[in-house]
C-alpha cells in the first residue's frame, strides 16, 4: 500500500491502521494527532471531548479569503468474522491491495473515516498547496454516539465553511443527511429447570454481507436477527420450543450478519425440526440468495442446558423480535431515489443478571417521522413487557441548494473531470447537523472516495476513486473563485 500515489495520503493511511482507534477508546490516535502537530509545528487544540483542531495558516495570496474547515472522525467500527482472532484494542488492521481495492484480513479496514483522517493530513503536511487558513477538525466517537460532535464548544472553530470527509460515493456531493435515535428494550426472565426428554439444538446464520444501517438499508440485505428469529417463531407455533441463548448483531449501525441461538424442544420432535430446518433454508436461499449469495444456515445438535428461558418471556421474546420492523419505512417524495426513513433491528444480546438486550436504530430526514419509526418500535417491545429506553437522538442536516461551496465543489468537479456530480443527500447520520446546531452560520458539503461495505469485514476503499477525491480537495481549496 506505501507503494500507491500520491505517496503521504497512503502512507497516512497505513501510520493510522496501525493505531486502534475503537469507538470511545481514542486515546492512542489523539496522542497521533497531537505529535503530527507538534512535528510540523501547527497550532494544535484538544477540548474535553478529545476533539482535536489542528490549524494552519493560508498560504501566500489567500490570506484575504474565508478559511475553511475539513473535518473527519477518528473512530472506527469494529466488526470481524467469528473465526478470525482479532483485538481491535491492541492489533494493528491487516491492510492489503487487491486490484483497485484495499482491503483488510477478516475485519473492518477503518477506511470511515480513516482515509478522510489521511486526506486532511496530506494537506496539514503538503506546503505546496494553495489553500486559505486551514482548521482540521478530527470528532471522537461518531460512529456510536457522535459524542465528540455533540461536545464540541461553539467557540471552538473559527471558518465558516465546512468540507466533512466521511462519505463513501464517488464523484458525488452530499448536502443533507437524516437524523438518529436508539431504542433499546431489556426483557427480564426467569431461569427454568431444563424439562426431561427434551432435545437441545443451536441455529445459526452466518455469511451475510452486513453493511450499514443507513447507507445499505435499501439494498435488500439479509439481518440475521430477523432470519434466525422467523425460524425459531416458526418453530415455536408447532411445538413446544424454550430458548436457552439467543445472541445476534453487534453495533446499532450496522446490519446484523451473524446470529445464533441454542433452544430445546421435546425429545420426540428432533425429526420435525430437521425437516423444517431444510424447508426454511430453502425458502431463504430463494428470497436472499442472489442478494447474499454467501449465506449460511446451521443446525446441530447440543448437550442439553442446565436453565432455560421461562415460556412467557421465551415466547414474548420471539413475538417481539418477530413484530419488530426492520429495513425501509418511507421513501423520499423530494429527493427520487433517498431513503426518508428506516429502522434496524440491531442486536440481541443475553446480558448476566438474567436479561435480554435489544438494541435497534431509527433514521429519518424528517423529524417527527424519525419520533414515529422510534415510538412503533417503543410499542411493539412495550406490548412484550420489556423496559424500552430512548437515547436524545441527533438531527439531520437540512440541504441548502444555494451553497457557495457547492457551487465551488460543483464547479471544481467539471473542471476537473468534464462531467456534473451527483447532488445528494444521504440516508447516514453525519456529524454536520449538530456542526449546524453549535455554528449555525457554517457552509457545509460532505465528499469522499468510493467504498463498499463499510460497517462490515468486507469493508474495501477504491485507489482509483482516492486519488480522485484527493485532486477534487486540492483543486477546491485553490479554485479560483474563492470565497
Amino acid at each position: 500500500m506505501k507503494t500507491l500515489e500520491p505517496k503521504a495520503l497512503w502512507n497516512f493511511f497505513h501510520e493510522i491502521n496501525q493505531i486502534p482507534r475503537p469507538s470511545k477508546k481514542e486515546e492512542h490516535v489523539i496522542a497521533y494527532l497531537k505529535s503530527f502537530g507538534e512535528n510540523y509545528n501547527l497550532t494544535t487544540k484538544v477540548d474535553a471531548a478529545g476533539n482535536v483542531l489542528i490549524s494552519k495558516p493560508a498560504t501566500k495570496g489567500f490570506e484575504d479569503r474565508t478559511a475553511i474547515i475539513l473535518q473527519a472522525h477518528m473512530d472506527m467500527v469494529c466488526e470481524k468474522n467469528s473465526d478470525i482472532d482479532f483485538d481491535f484494542e491492541t492489533d494493528a488492521i491487516q491492510a492489503y491491495v487487491d486490484g483497485d481495492w484495499v482491503k483488510a484480513k477478516g475485519t473492518t479496514l477503518g477506511a470511515d473515516n480513516g482515509i478522510g483522517m489521511s486526506m486532511m493530513l496530506s494537506v496539514l503536511s503538503d506546503d505546496s498547496l494553495l489553500h486559505p487558513a486551514i482548521e482540521c477538525l478530527f470528532t471522537v466517537d461518531e460512529e456510536t454516539g457522535l459524542t465528540g460532535a455533540f461536545a464540541l464548544e461553539p467557540n471552538f472553530l473559527t471558518g465558516k465553511i465546512l468540507i466533512n470527509l466521511d462519505s463513501e460515493d464517488d464523484g458525488e456531493i452530499f448536502v443533507g443527511c437524516a437524523g438518529g435515535i436508539d431504542t433499546t428494550a431489556v426483557l427480564s426472565y426467569q431461569a427454568d429447570p431444563t424439562p426431561e426428554n427434551y432435545f437441545a439444538f443451536s441455529v445459526s446464520i452466518k455469511g451475510l454481507k452486513g453493511g450499514h444501517s443507513g447507507d445499505d438499508i435499501d439494498k435488500g440485505l439479509g439481518n440475521a436477527n430477523k432470519i434466525l428469529n422467523r425460524f425459531l417463531w416458526t418453530l415455536n407455533g408447532q411445538m413446544d420450543l424454550r430458548l436457552s441463548n439467543f445472541d445476534g448483531g453487534n453495533l446499532r449501525n450496522a446490519i446484523a450478519r451473524e446470529a445464533t441461538a441454542t433452544a430445546c424442544v421435546p425429545f420426540s420432535e428432533k425429526e420435525r425440526v430437521r425437516i423444517l430446518f431444510n424447508h426454511f433454508t430453502n425458502d431463504i436461499e430463494n428470497e436472499k440468495g442472489s442478494v447474499e449469495p454467501k449465506i449460511r444456515l446451521e443446525l446441530e445438535s447440543e448437550t442439553l442446558p442446565e436453565k432455560l428461558i421461562d415460556k412467557k418471556t421465551s415466547d414474548a421474546l420471539l413475538d417481539a423480535l418477530y413484530a419488530c420492523p426492520h429495513g425501509v419505512i418511507a421513501m423520499s417524495p423530494d429527493m427520487p431515489g433517498l431513503v426518508e426513513t428506516s429502522t434496524n433491528l440491531a442486536s440481541v444480546k443475553m446480558q448476566d443478571n438474567q436479561t435480554i438486550l435489544i438494541t435497534t436504530s431509527q433514521r429519518s430526514s424528517v423529524e417527527s417521522s424519525k419520533y414515529d419509526i422510534a415510538n412503533q418500535v417503543k410499542a411493539v417491545f412495550s406490548l412484550s413487557g420489556a423496559t424500552v429506553t430512548q437515547g436524545d437522538g441527533y438531527p439531520g442536516w437540512k440541504p441548502n441548494l444555494n451553497s457557495g461551496i457547492l457551487e465551488t465543489a460543483k464547479n471544481s468537479y467539471i473542471k476537473l473531470f468534464g462531467q456534473q456530480p451527483k447532488i445528494r443527500a444521504i440516508h447516514a447520520g453525519l456529524e454536520c447537523g449538530l456542526f449546524l446546531e453549535k455554528y449555525p452560520f457554517l457552509d457545509m458539503i460532505s465528499i469522499g472516495p468510493q467504498m463498499y461495505g463499510v460497517h462490515s469485514p468486507d469493508e474495501r476503499l477504491s485507489i482509483s476513486s482516492s486519488q480522485k477525491c484527493w485532486e477534487w480537495l486540492v483543486d477546491i481549496l485553490a479554485f479560483e473563485r474563492g470565497h
